[in-house]
């Protein structure tokens, strides 16, 4: 996330210049490092969703990331995004499932990391010998046994635009958990998956489903280029191919139940897409405690539904809301030229 926030400071200080001293003042001002980050010794004896956590008795579900290390002909990383799988990969296990990954070409996936951008399932997932090992001997899609599986989820980061349209593969994995009464779930770039999917009478598993994924404003906020770089953007092609896209707000938890399909917008989705597929197998899923992340969406949907003043008293019954994403998107606003939500939200991180 602070990759995010970092890139985020230095457009909104080009703009800021140019405007009054006070605004410039207001994001010059902003403290990005006084919240501690995750401990990197984290593992997962410390997730404490995970310390009752039964045996893998209701199935198995694939986890599919991409091989893609870079955009086509350029020297720009893709890659699937750590965070995106890792907590999947935990509330899987918690919730009695046992996890597998696979990838297009099989092997050790490129995966993308950024040290202070993480929590502590992600830090645990690093620290945890047998999920490294997982991930680093993926299955080959192509040899996948579709007929193991109670769910497929797929795992985003920019990578998944580029080798998971158009896999044969991964089509025939979801139509047949799909057509098996399985779970289909994917976050972020992940509904990539979804495009060519077909279901057995030949119709698109897309068509008239109600579906999300990242959006064309996230794409082209953080990537001006983006339609250049993609063959299509992800929002564009969903509703191509049929879906309903529900597009939430930017940067902020949006996750679309249609039936036995489980699409997530953005990163900061991924949790409740995960817990939305344990929901869709039918089952509770374990208690867990809301993370600093997830608490700052709550008091941001507060700001959002009901302005400044329901979203300090969210704030009073959350005192672990992230602060780094809260100041993140402060500088959204500063960079849209919304300087009273930018305002309210600095005011928010602070406290």
């Amino acid at each position: 996330m602070r990759r995010w926030i970092k890139r985020l400071v230095l457009g909104a200080l080009a703009a800021v210049v140019t405007l009054a001293a006070g605004a410039g003042l207001y994001v010059l001002s902003l403290d990005l490092g006084s919240q501690p980050p995750a401990d990197p010794r984290s593992s997962v004896a410390d997730l404490a969703f995970m310390r009752d956590a039964p045996p893998p008795t209701r199935g198995r579900i694939l986890a599919v990331v991409s091989s893609a290390e870079y955009f086509p002909g350029t020297d720009k990383r893709a890659g699937f995004e750590l965070t995106e799988l890792s907590r999947a990969y935990y509330t899987f296990i918690a919730n009695g499932y046992a996890v597998d990954i696979a990838s297009p070409q099989g092997g050790s996936p490129p995966m993308r990391v950024d040290d202070e951008d993480m929590g502590e399932a992600d830090h645990a997932f690093l620290n945890d010998a047998s999920a490294r090992a997982k991930l680093a001997a993926s299955l080959p899609l192509e040899a996948v046994d579709a007929s193991r599986y109670a769910a497929v989820y797929f795992v985003g980061g920019k990578g998944a635009m580029f080798d998971f349209p158009g896999n044969a593969a991964i089509a025939r994995i979801v139509r047949h958990v799909h057509g098996a009464g399985g779970v289909v779930g994917a976050v972020c770039h992940g509904p990539a998956a979804l495009l060519d999917a077909t279901l057995d009478d030949g119709t698109r598993l897309l068509q008239g489903r109600r579906v999300t994924g990242f959006t064309n404003a996230e794409e082209l906020f953080l990537m001006k280029d983006a339609r250049q770089r993609f063959d299509e953007l992800l929002q564009d092609a969903l509703v191509q191919r049929g879906a309903r896209f529900v597009e939430g707000s930017l940067y902020l938890d949006n996750t679309v139940v249609d039936g036995r399909l489980v699409t997530g917008q953005n990163p900061w989705s991924t949790w409740s897409v995960a817990e939305a597929m344990v929901k869709a197998l039918g089952h509770p899923p374990v208690a867990r405690e809301a993370t600093r992340e997830e608490q700052a969406v709550r008091v941001m949907e507060a700001y959002r539904r009901g302005g400044i003043d329901a979203a300090l008293e969210t704030r009073q019954s959350a005192p672990g809301a992230g602060k780094h994403l809260l100041l993140m998107h402060a500088l959204v606003a500063a960079m849209q030229g919304r300087w009273g939500d930018a305002w309210h939200l600095q005011r928010l991180a602070h406290g």
